[in-house]
């Protein structure tokens, strides 16, 4: 099982012989270039590159054919709501990958994951493309989203696994931007293409795109996972000193089968058993049902009467959350270290040692804006204003998301430490099976309430949620406390 060291206390540590003459196999106290920690920050900064756009590409795949969801059913002869299986699939597929694919990323190494579901995610591009039937483009759909899911499943994992507590919050909230930005910045794409060329462009695009990325992880991409690298370590010294025993601390010879079935069941006893989690990622489930519900109608609302955008204006009218996701990601990198550091210093605690709460008071911005840009939104075009005032509520919208999400994310891995990765996968799992549910029941719900009262139901349902942040950053500890977690 994966060591369990203190992230008060140095993961690296000299080798040492105990009484029974097993040499324990550690990083040394300073200037062990195999501890990820240990790394330059040139090295770390290509890491955290790599893991951004793989993390970014995949997740944009969910809902870049939403612009073309119209023309896809047209050549399919089939209607709107089977093509939006589309997006579903590959949505639970995005949310189910992790379970698993954490999981193993801690038994087999982090590398190794990202570079074998990446090289599986490009080539399935290739089949989407081809699709001859709307079967074969869901069934190849799905694969591709729980392949693609490996960004999403170990990117956190990665960050935890080279910076420190005081130097992991700005990080994490540029990688973060990734797996949020991506559903937004997907249909920018599908309708710049589709204004022009077939869909199928979509998906040789994505290939493309996602083929370089692949390329440059297996030669650039390292390993992160201490345990693995230990590990590897060890079977190094064995192989110089057959005679002498090596062993990592806390690592045990189990088979890597039983590795594999007792890692496994991390993720989803963090979601059932932990509140915070369960709580918190029905949170962002309602958000990812919200965006995803709201992107499957964009065609449909921009292309009508009184605004008839052409495919390329549908596009650039996501143009709009991405501009609120960004404004309000920059905040987030830019001050949840000094409001941790605020908090820290107020309570008298070490940097090292603060609460994970101190990590969520940004997410309470994002908690008001929500149902203020869900109700603006809904309303405005359910009354035909100016294109401008809608758009603008989808700005509002766009900072909502990465105001919850960045501070949760955050929370999720102080809170977890080398559980990390799988407590992400457990937000992961709610978040993704529930966006891809529910958009195929909102265009019956719109047509049935009209889009005011449509989204004013989100709405009501975020104004539910709003205090969880609030509450948790109080009474978070109290929580964790009562509930504990042991890997």
């Amino acid at each position: 099982m994966p060591p369990h060291y203190s992230e008060q206390s140095p993961l690296l540590r000299d080798e040492y012989h105990r009484a029974d003459q097993t040499t324990i196999v550690r990083f040394d106290k300073e200037g062990d270039e195999g501890n990820p920690r240990e790394w330059s920050s040139r090295r770390k900064t290509s890491q955290v590159v790599q893991i951004f756009f793989l993390a970014l590409v995949c997740p944009m795949a969910a809902s870049i054919f939403a612009p073309a969801i119209d023309q896809i059913a047209q050549d399919f002869h089939s209607s709107k709501q089977i093509v939006l299986l589309g997006q579903s699939a590959f949505m639970f597929g995005l949310g189910t990958g992790p379970l698993f694919l954490a999981p193993m990323s801690e038994t087999f190494g982090r590398r190794p994951l990202f570079v074998l579901c990446l090289a599986v995610f490009t080539l399935l591009q290739i089949p989407i493309a081809l699709s001859p039937n709307v079967a074969t483009f869901i069934s190849m759909r799905a694969l591709s989203g729980l392949v693609g899911s490996v960004g999403v499943a170990n990117g956190g994992g990665s960050v935890f696994d080279m910076f420190e507590t005081h130097q992991r919050a700005m990080v994490l909230g540029v990688y973060l931007v990734a797996p949020l930005f991506g559903p937004t910045l997907g249909p920018l794409f599908g309708g710049l293409i589709v204004g022009s060329l077939d869909w199928r462009w979509i998906f040789w695009f994505t290939m493309v795109i996602s083929g370089i990325i692949t390329t440059i992880t297996f030669l650039l991409l390292h390993e992160t996972n201490a345990t693995i690298i230990l590990s590897n370590r060890k079977k190094e010294l064995q192989k110089q000193h057959p005679d002498t025993h090596y062993e990592v601390e806390g690592v045990g010879d189990m088979s890597i089968p039983r590795k594999i079935a007792q890692n496994s069941t991390r993720a989803v006893r963090i979601l059932v058993t932990q509140p915070i989690v369960s709580i918190m990622s029905l949170y962002q489930a309602l958000i990812f049902a919200s965006l995803f519900s709201i992107y499957a109608q964009y065609q449909s609302i921009w292309s009508s009467p009184p605004w008839n955008f052409d495919k390329a204006q549908v596009g650039l009218a996501y143009l709009g959350p991405a501009v609120g996701f960004l404004i309000v990601s920059a905040v987030c990198v830019a001050f949840i270290d000094k409001v941790y550091t605020s908090l820290c210093r107020r309570n008298g605690e070490d940097e090292n040692d603060g609460q994970p709460e101190y990590r969520l008071p940004l997410a309470n911005i994002g908690a008001v804006f929500l149902p203020v840009s869900l109700f603006w939104f809904g309303w405005t075009v359910e009354k035909g204003c100016d294109w401008p005032v809608p758009i603008l509520a989808t700005a509002f919208f766009g900072a909502s998301q990465v105001s919850v999400f960045n501070p949760v994310q955050t929370y999720y891995i102080d809170a977890y430490g080398s559980s990390a990765a799988s407590a992400l996968a457990a937000g992961a799992f709610l978040r993704s099976v529930i966006g891809g549910v529910v958009p195929l029941f909102v265009g019956t719900l719109y047509e049935s309430l009209g889009y005011g009262v449509g989204t004013s139901i989100f709405g009501v349902i975020s104004i539910v949620l709003m205090p969880a942040p609030l509450l948790f950053q109080r009474y978070g500890r109290l929580l964790r406390e009562k509930f504990p977690f042991h890997p």
